[in-house]
């Protein structure tokens, strides 16, 4: 009878993780093509911005590397860490490659400054928005774990 309950249990975990395995995917896969549709539209910019491709796509890279481990980790307190890493790993991408809000290009002999740090500014608040959002679910998501365990 005990190996029973415990078989049930293994296929009960099983199906939870093939199923947070198929969402994880399905969200990769989605973010992947939102990715080359994005990039039909800003693929002229290319032209123009030197590495601008090898930057967007080591974004994306890592950000749906975070998005799949999350999506795996979900029901736990690690999915709450990774949603902050996500988080951080925006604003901190956004500020390394915009070197600070002040971008300078040089296209034959005219030398274009664009002061973008109010962009920037407005980026980060939005980060910082989001990773606040991920630190009260994280508080909440503790908070019920704890009244389950005074429940029991």
């Amino acid at each position: 009878m005990a190996k029973e309950m415990g078989g049930s249990r293994n296929i009960v975990f099983a199906k939870k993780i093939a199923l947070r395995a198929l969402k994880a995917f399905l969200k990769g896969f989605l973010l992947y093509i939102a990715y080359f549709v994005f990039w039909m539209f800003i693929a002229p910019i290319a032209e123009f911005v030197p590495s601008f491709q090898q930057v967007v796509e080591n974004f994306f890279i890592i950000y749906v590397s975070l998005v799949i481990i999350g999506e795996l980790v979900s029901d736990t307190v690690l999915q709450h860490f990774f949603n902050a890493a996500k988080a951080l790993f925006v604003i901190g991408y956004l500020i390394i490659s915009l070197n600070g809000g002040i971008l300078n290009f040089a296209y034959s002999n005219v030398v274009l400054t664009v002061d973008l740090r109010f962009f920037l500014m407005a980026a980060v608040l939005i980060g910082l928005i989001g990773l606040a959002k991920c630190v009260i679910q994280a508080i909440e998501y503790m908070n019920n774990k704890a009244e389950i365990g005074f429940k029991a």
